[in-house]
């Protein structure tokens, strides 16, 4: 796939950097763009940061492959154990970076996709954005903005579906990775993946889905997550 871009936004991060390592290091793809604020100066919080970083991606090949591996869950605001812990402004800060971020994304990247062969728009989500799995609540913030991000998906697999008929949009659950996001909880998890594990396990997953599995959203073994 010479003539073809790979398109990984949050290439700083850990799971991102593995996404992008893997990407180059099976040569399917003419070139990887990496994105990130520490790299590239690319804002995922800007959109005109978001305009210019499509603009430039524009002039090379065309992208096949938009990778959104960017996400928050602490960084200095815990999650919510209990409703009477939820702020507005925690609740702001997930929905910007977890949802509204990569909804900017693909209203930036999607029209770079060809339209006459298989494109993919992926975004990092979570299980615990699954409204009929959740049994324990809690994380109100996380949870409701992963869940947010999943019906942005969904609407975007369905719009692609008009355009792409080779499209495929997927939300991707990487499991419990071990990196700076999930440092503080990591106690008591059964299997704990490293970056590159994670990254390979999603990328399989990927090349596994079908037009008709877009829009739905897929754990890192490629079962469904229920909505």
């Amino acid at each position: 796939m010479t003539d073809a871009a790979a398109v990984v936004i949050g290439a700083s991060g850990g799971i991102g950097a593995a996404v992008a390592d893997r990407l180059e290091a099976d040569g399917r793809f003419s070139a990887v763009r990496r994105l990130s604020r520490s790299g590239t100066g690319f804002d995922l919080e800007d959109e005109a940061s978001i305009a210019a970083a499509a603009a430039r991606v524009a002039e090379g090949p065309p992208p096949r492959l938009i990778f959104v591996a960017t996400g928050v869950l602490h960084l200095g605001q815990e999650p919510e154990r209990s409703y009477r812990a939820m702020t507005a402004e925690h609740l702001m800060r997930d929905y910007r970076i977890n949802t509204v971020g990569p909804a900017l994304v693909a209203k930036h990247f999607v029209p770079l996709l060809p339209r006459d062969r298989r494109a993919v728009f992926a975004a990092l989500s979570a299980r615990v954005g699954s409204i009929g799995d959740n049994r324990l609540g809690g994380w109100h913030s996380y949870r409701a903005s992963k869940a947010a991000l999943n019906m942005i998906l969904k609407n975007l697999a369905i719009e692609l579906g008009r355009t792409h008929p080779q499209g495929l949009v997927a939300g991707l659950h990487p499991g419990t990775v071990d990196t700076a996001l999930s440092t503080p909880f990591q106690k008591g998890v059964r299997e704990l993946f490293t970056p590159v594990r994670s990254a390979a396990a999603m990328l399989a997953v990927l090349d596994g889905l079908t037009p008709a599995d877009s829009g739905g959203v897929f754990a890192w073994d490629g079962a469904r997550v229920p909505d």
